[in-house]
């Protein structure tokens, strides 16, 4: 039953992302770099820390998603958003510097609440530019990673902040996303 919810999961993660990196070589949207980067780097070691602490098959949806991570990322420095503010690179440092703790510490479930919490600032550029701009997102990669996110809490062989604090961040932060970017286009 869990391979089958991670593996759900997975798929949930490639059915979103698949439209959205599309939409970004084509420049139908535009994703910030600034986030993508920080994502990048946090999924890698989300996926690492759910791994050290038992995670099994349920960090199988977290590696799906890894791959796109750095591939939109890639291509989110030729076709992203290009109106950063002064405050988006204040938070890209802030989420920089908060690799350092992160790598001074050899502990899993620290590592991962470092990372998410440095995911949660580095999402701050996109939620902005998506709140003032939300022409420049697609809602189906956000609401899929919602229900990848439930279905990966499922498919969790082992429940533990490590394992947990990421979905449940990405829930919260995800739902928010969708909802910008729909409160916009149902005011059209």
């Amino acid at each position: 039953m869990k391979l089958t919810l991670a593996i759900i999961a997975a798929c949930l993660a490639i059915i979103g992302n698949v439209p959205y990196l599309r939409d970004v070589i084509k420049g139908k949207i535009q994703p910030h770099a600034y986030t993508w980067f920080v994502w990048t780097i946090v999924s890698a070691v989300t996926f690492f820390g759910q791994m050290a602490k038992g995670a099994g098959v349920g960090a199988i949806p977290t590696a799906a998603s890894e791959i796109f991570t750095v591939i939109i990322f890639l291509f989110s420095l030729k076709n992203g958003f290009k109106h950063v503010t002064k405050t988006d690179t204040i938070f890209l440092i802030i989420a920089l510097l908060g690799l350092i703790p992160w790598a001074l510490t050899s502990d899993p479930t620290i590592s991962v609440v470092i990372v998410v919490m440095i995911d949660l600032i580095g999402f701050i550029p996109t939620l902005r530019k998506t709140w003032k701009h939300p022409e420049t997102e697609n809602p189906i990669l956000y609401s899929m990673n919602v229900s990848r996110h439930f279905l990966a809490l499922g498919a969790l062989q082992a429940y533990n902040i490590a394992t947990m604090f990421h979905s449940l961040a990405m829930i919260v932060t995800n739902s928010m996303m969708t909802w910008f970017i729909m409160r916009k286009l149902n005011n059209k």
